[in-house]
């Protein structure tokens, strides 16, 4: 092996390397956020992570929030197409009307639920999600329902309630539900 050989490569692959680091950098930092790697494992991620608060039962909302947005947004978890909630209150429960696309065609008794998302640190609610997953059992706090499906084929769904630490749910370059809530007016 000549002594030339050997040197030149590495200079090649030094210089090469930090066109390849700042070309990925830029590729995964651009463009349409939703479609990068991290943006798909967090909205697999944060659903699951809010999922499981739903266990702790000092995370658990027992009463239904009061001065909420009009509306909130929404999402089916596993899906990344944003819809929006648009909130009532009968008595004192919730009564939230789902409007976008993804709504479970047909909800079981104990396969549908939603969950209203409220940040642990700031009071504020996020957002709901809306799972198709078991249903927590009969005797767990109920906020209200979820109305979805339009088109005649209306479905009611529990709404139970959680407190979450966002930032660690959530990931800011690409937030689960989409932009910040706006404050109630």
């Amino acid at each position: 092996m000549r002594p030339g050989h050997a040197t030149r490569f590495p200079a090649t692959l030094s210089r090469a390397t930090p066109f390849l680091v700042t070309s990925l950098v830029v590729l995964s930092c651009g463009g349409d956020r939703s479609r990068s790697p991290t943006c798909g494992l967090a909205l697999l991620v944060g659903p699951r992570m809010i999922q499981q608060q739903l266990t702790i039962l000092p995370f658990v909302l027992t009463d239904a929030p009061r001065g909420l947005s009009a509306s909130l947004p929404a999402i089916v978890a596993g899906t990344s197409h944003q819809g929006e909630v648009t909130v009532a209150y009968e008595g004192p429960r919730l009564a939230l009307t789902y409007q976008g696309p993804s709504f479970p065609p047909f909800p079981t008794d104990s396969a549908v639920y939603g969950v209203l998302v409220v940040d642990d640190s700031t009071q504020r609610a996020q957002g709901v999600l809306i799972y198709e997953s078991v249903r927590p059992p009969p005797s767990f706090p109920q906020l209200g329902t979820v109305r979805g499906g339009g088109g005649g084929t209306d479905k009611t769904i529990p709404l139970y309630g959680v407190r979450v630490d966002w930032p660690s749910v959530s990931n800011s370059r690409c937030p689960l539900l989409g932009p910040p809530a706006q404050a109630p007016r």
